[in-house]
């Protein structure tokens, strides 16, 4: 075959799009390094990318990592090092951080989500009008644009989740051909991104699911399609939209562990295992230690439960006293705690009962599941004892102590048999770090326990320690870690003081896998949650939807010169109106159609739920979830809500101009209406710019004019 010359190309332009492409980068990326301070939640975002670019571990309850690391990337893209201290809003940024950059992904997703609902519009099988209102009113939505001008995450958000939305359309409305599924897979891969991104991308990923099923159900239910082919389609939609968005979540997880090797400020949420993976820190320590604990081993033990503080078991020259408070008596021994700090009074001999010497044998014996053993604190010399004496602060429980004999009749009970939780086999030996003990007592089978309750002054406010029986206590609570492990040699008191000073070091490789680190961290994101404390712009829902609240961001130290999350009034207004129209609609025609008027031929009913299943679906979806959580939220939180909302808008409209109005006198007079709005949406714009951009600076009495609403917090300067 002979090549043809010339070649030629042929390509299509769709100059609307790119002209909406070219005015949203303009939107958001114009003069994005002012102001040149921090503006509100960026002191927040900024502590973990300063945290990336030193490589040091922390946890973030707020969610997973991937929003974090597209901050982070974009900072490394300006040669940030990490060193600027985000202490607090309206810190002047050094001329050695490339303020632009920090900014850039984000803005540069909020300009792409602008482009991407023009061509979500479309897959939804509206015109192209339609496709340019719903992109007009994303260009100039005022709050939108704030959020993505700044080190944010909510346009990051917003962007994975309609590329998923219209990959996945895409996909479906694709004749059949095996490239149709890159489409697929793209979506698959924004739902991952968008969870991983934030939390709340579970539930419109939850929602395109929900989308995905009801067109596999119909797929097949379509006799025309081969059994094979059926068969085929619904591995590839499962591969694609469960297996994929699984496998990339933990990816994102697997980068930013391998990002995040040394110790850092959050290292005692995790285990003492997790902690030790780390350089520096408690690795620093623990590196060396023998891993196997043996008879006449040296310990500190860690509470599995003592979270999210760190506490270990502890004894100092204390007794309980004869009587508390409430006239109920105790056995004046020595306390028994939990000590939320490193001490020298947390180590603990492993002592052999049948034998007196505290020191390791050589070669040393390890302690193994199910042996019976006594603990000897290391400072004081008394074994750790629990009787059928009430503990202090819970009396169903017994209390621990240090056995002292005041010839009482109260024998000695110290045996403890030790219990590998997590052990793999029954002739498991105890090791450091690794295995998870419960220490029983052999008198009378009480598990040994941290009860979280603080002690009266007596006890120096630190936590009580209990045995309580395994079937009264709860199971979180009953597990103790050797976190700090050496092997003893001094067998005089005197000596063995000196030696608690001094740690052995005995050279073991000892790693934890990336799937136990992975599944801890993820359970402390969703059960660790630090405490919500009220915010002067925090807000409820409900004051979301008619944007009674809105959001301060910055404000020049000397000027009037200010940037406030505050909407575009008329588009807000406009998306309630679509909102509630659609669902009047909505209603009017599932009643006729129960009484057998079909208004609509099928094929623009199924265009008009599935308009309704995205639109009002991924508002709900994204707005109602806020009502039942308990915690501090702000009006940014809505803003994925309502970018469905600025959806649904014009393709309601030109549902409403094609089926329901006839007479060209009420299409003339909705092209009017249309015509104004737009016209009020532009100049609801242009009015909220100077607090959209922060420039240029206005007067007190033109601020006093932008004070729409009485509710809102606009501040400014008297000259």
């Amino acid at each position: 075959m002979m090549l043809q010359l010339p070649l030629v190309v042929t390509a299509q332009v769709d100059l609307v799009l790119l002209l909406v492409c070219l005015l949203a980068l303009w939107t958001r990326l114009s003069h994005l390094s002012y102001p040149n301070a921090v503006v509100f939640d960026e002191v927040y975002y900024g502590q973990f990318v300063s945290l990336y670019m030193k490589r040091v571990f922390f946890v973030d309850d707020s969610g997973p990592p991937l929003g974090h690391m597209i901050l982070a990337l974009g900072a490394y893209m300006g040669g940030f090092d990490g060193n600027f201290v985000w202490n607090r809003i309206g810190a002047e940024y050094p001329s050695t951080v490339s303020v632009w950059t920090l900014r850039l992904l984000p803005a540069l997703c909020g300009a792409l989500c602008v482009p991407m609902v023009y061509l979500l519009t479309l897959e939804l099988k509206f015109s192209h009008l339609s496709a340019l209102g719903a992109a007009l009113l994303l260009l100039l939505e005022n709050s939108l644009i704030v959020q993505s001008r700044f080190m944010l995450l909510e346009s990051v958000l917003i962007f994975f989740v309609l590329l998923a939305f219209f990959s996945y359309l895409r996909f479906h409305n694709t004749p059949d051909s095996w490239f149709r599924y890159c489409w697929l897979l793209l979506s698959g891969a924004s739902c991952a991104a968008a969870v991983g991104v934030k939390y709340m991308g579970v539930f419109s990923y939850l929602l395109l699911l929900g989308v995905a099923s009801v067109h596999t159900w119909n797929l097949i239910g379509d006799r025309t399609v081969s059994h094979l082919s059926v068969c085929v389609q619904c591995v590839c939609r499962v591969v694609c939209l469960l297996v994929v968005p699984v496998l990339l979540y933990v990816f994102w997880f697997y980068i930013h562990l391998s990002l995040l090797h040394r110790s850092g400020p959050h290292d005692q949420l995790m285990s003492s295992a997790f902690q030790a993976s780390l350089e520096g820190g408690l690795s620093r320590i623990t590196q060396g230690q023998p891993l196997e604990v043996a008879y006449g081993s040296q310990v500190t033990l860690r509470s599995s439960a003592s979270q999210p503080i760190p506490c270990w078991l502890h004894s100092h020259k204390a007794n309980y006293p004869i009587r508390y408070e409430n006239g109920r008596g105790s056995s004046h021994q020595q306390q028994v705690t939990c000590y939320p700090f490193k001490d020298v009074n947390n180590w603990w001999i492993i002592k052999d009962p049948g034998r007196q010497e505290l020191v390791v044998s050589s070669p040393p014996r390890p302690v193994r599941h199910g042996d019976v053993i006594q603990l000897v604190h290391g400072m004081t010399s008394r074994f750790l004892n629990s009787h059928d004496v009430a503990a202090p602060m819970s009396p169903h429980a017994q209390e621990v102590s240090g056995y002292i004999d005041f010839n009482v009749s109260m024998p000695a009970q110290n045996l403890w048999r030790v219990d590998i939780s997590n052990r793999e086999a029954e002739s498991d030996s105890w090791k450091t770090i690794l295995s998870e003990v419960r220490l029983v007592h052999v008198n009378t089978t009480a598990v040994l326990r941290l009860s979280g309750v603080s002690l009266s002054d007596w006890g120096f406010r630190q936590l009580e320690v209990v045995a309580e029986k395994l079937f009264k206590a709860h199971s979180s609570s009953l597990d103790w870690t050797v976190e700090e492990h050496r092997y003893g040699t001094s067998q005089e008191q005197k000596e063995r003081e000196v030696e608690l000073h001094s740690p052995t070091h005995i050279d073991v490789d000892r790693k934890i896998s990336f799937w136990a680190k992975f599944l801890e961290l993820q359970w402390k994101m969703l059960t660790v949650k630090q405490e919500d404390s009220e915010h002067k712009y925090s807000s409820s829902p409900v004051e979301w939807v008619t944007m009674e609240t809105n959001i301060a961001y910055w404000l020049h130290s000397s000027n009037n010169a200010q940037i406030h999350l505050i909407g575009n009034p008329v588009s807000w207004g406009v998306a309630n109106l679509s909102l509630l129209a659609y669902q009047v609609l909505a209603a009017i025609y599932l009643l006729r159609r129960r009484r057998g008027f079909k208004d609509l031929p099928d094929g623009v009913w199924c265009q008009f739920v599935c308009l309704g299943s995205i639109c009002v679906g991924g508002w709900l979806v994204n707005f109602v979830p806020f009502l039942l959580m308990e915690k501090t939220l702000f009006l940014y939180h809505y803003l994925p809500a309502l970018s469905y909302l600025h959806l649904l808008s014009p393709a309601l409209l030109e549902h409403t101009h094609t089926h329901l109005l006839s007479s060209s006198t009420h299409r003339r007079a909705l092209y009017v209406c249309v015509s104004a709005v737009l016209v009020s949406v532009f100049l609801s714009y242009r009015t909220f710019c100077p607090l959209t951009y922060g420039s240029p600076e206005l007067s007190a009495n033109q601020l006093q004019g932008l004070k729409w609403r009485d509710s809102w917090d606009i501040l400014y300067r008297r000259r």
